[in-house]
């Protein structure tokens, strides 16, 4: 709870003025912040908006106070004037944030903190879930963008970590007029690329912008092509350029730098001997061999298949890492792959949605894993195929879309499962 407190020295009194008379003003000698060294006297003084040598009544030293303890910086405020000096005594406030912005157009950063400190003075890159620096940081920064010929409406909400008294930020978002990538174009020093990647920017571009994840959405986009195609260190950086006002939207063109570096080809893929996969049964299940490009996608279903047979197992926690070691001047790439297993997990409840009760029993009766099992996702995905299944099942199955949902407990480490069957159409 937030407090004002107001205290006089015994040594001076007040003395009761006739009804209607001015209230009487006094000049102290000095003003005095005490018990935030954080904040420089002229900070303070701007915020209270006060100035040396200012004559004062004792509502206007109220007053004053007022504007600091409505900042939200401060749980509370004591002041005291003893005939001579006004004292400011100053509890700061016990949780600040820092801000994020959301989607607007400005670089985040110390040039940014400081054109904020001009407007607010107490602004030292963080701000309380509410209160007035909260709204005079919002002001402020459609005050920045209006500098910049950008006329916005800026609000600010402080995120789920600052409402539940933990770590967060206060996130300032423009909610008009709509924020969008504008034209998306490679910088002069970036080979040029491939049809099918310039037609990701394309693509892009007139979606909503974000700080950044506007930034960190065309790198991977554009990194996953490459990386599919075997550049596996294609280096990305894509950066916002000066926001247009277009229309009845605003436009932030981004400038994209781009480096492929070498297509590699699959040298070889080493299994660790405590894996559950053999290295013979992995080399014959695989659909890239050495000498093939090592394309993102089919390397990534190499280490699929060695998590769906930990999932097979009940290591349903399974972490699978694969380590590649670059041959740059063959062009070659060999992975080292180990897994951290983790518990076993065993089944827990099963429930059937959305079906009839006479359907229900006969997949009940057809489910060969019991409570307590060893957990085994992929006779889980085999009770839906139609061939293993009896003829009633088998038609049933053809008919509908079969899903499945899994929930794990992990304090007791089983696994519930939910069937569910839905029409096709």
């Amino acid at each position: 709870m937030r407090n004002l407190i107001v205290l006089f020295t015994a040594a001076f009194a007040f003395a009761a003025c006739p009804a209607g008379a001015p209230a009487q003003e006094y000049q102290p000698k000095s003003i005095q912040f005490l018990g935030v060294p954080e904040y420089s006297d002229q900070e303070l003084l701007e915020a209270a908006q006060l100035k040396p040598g200012i004559s004062l009544s004792v509502e206007a030293m109220k007053d004053h106070a007022k504007l600091l303890m409505d900042s939200g910086v401060f749980d509370n405020i004591t002041f005291q004037f003893t005939g001579v000096d006004l004292r400011y005594i100053l509890t700061p406030a016990a949780s600040l944030y820092p801000i994020r912005l959301a989607n607007l157009p400005l670089p985040q950063g110390s040039e940014l903190d400081a054109k904020l400190h001009e407007h607010v003075p107490l602004y030292h890159g963080k701000v309380p879930a509410d209160g007035g620096m909260t709204d005079q940081v919002r002001s402020a920064l459609e005050e920045v963008l209006a500098a910049r010929g950008l006329k916005v409406t800026v609000e600010a909400v402080a995120n789920a970590g600052v409402a539940q008294g933990k770590s967060g930020a206060v996130v300032y978002s423009i909610v008009s007029p709509p924020v969008v990538l504008g034209e998306i174009h490679l910088d002069g020093k970036s080979p040029a690329l491939e049809p099918q990647a310039e037609q990701i920017l394309k693509t892009l571009a007139g979606a909503p912008y974000d700080l950044e994840g506007s930034r960190s959405q065309i790198a991977t986009y554009l990194g996953n092509y490459y990386r599919d195609k075997g550049y596996l260190e294609a280096a990305i950086e894509a950066a916002a350029q000066d926001p247009i006002a277009s229309g009845d939207s605003i436009k932030v063109p981004m400038q994209v730098s781009f480096a492929p570096g070498i297509q590699y080809r699959l040298s070889g893929v080493r299994l660790a001997p405590d894996l559950v996969v053999t290295q013979a049964d992995f080399d014959h299940q695989v659909n890239i061999h050495p000498g093939d490009i090592a394309d993102g996608q089919r390397v990534i279903q190499n280490w699929e298949f060695i998590s769906r047979q930990y999932h097979n197992r009940g290591y349903m926690q399974a972490r699978i890492h694969a380590l590649p070691s670059f041959d740059r001047e063959k062009g070659t790439v060999v992975y080292d792959v180990t897994a951290e297993p983790g518990p076993v997990y065993t089944m827990g409840a099963l429930t059937i949605e959305n079906v009839s009760a006479d359907l229900r029993a006969l997949m009940l009766a057809a489910w060969k894993m019991p409570a307590g099992a060893a957990f085994n996702e992929g006779a889980l995905r085999n009770f839906f195929a139609i061939g293993d299944a009896n003829p009633t099942l088998a038609r049933v199955y053809a008919a509908t879309n079969c899903k499945y949902t899994l929930n794990l407990n992990d304090s007791a480490r089983t696994v519930d499962v939910v069937l569910r069957l839905e029409k096709k159409h």
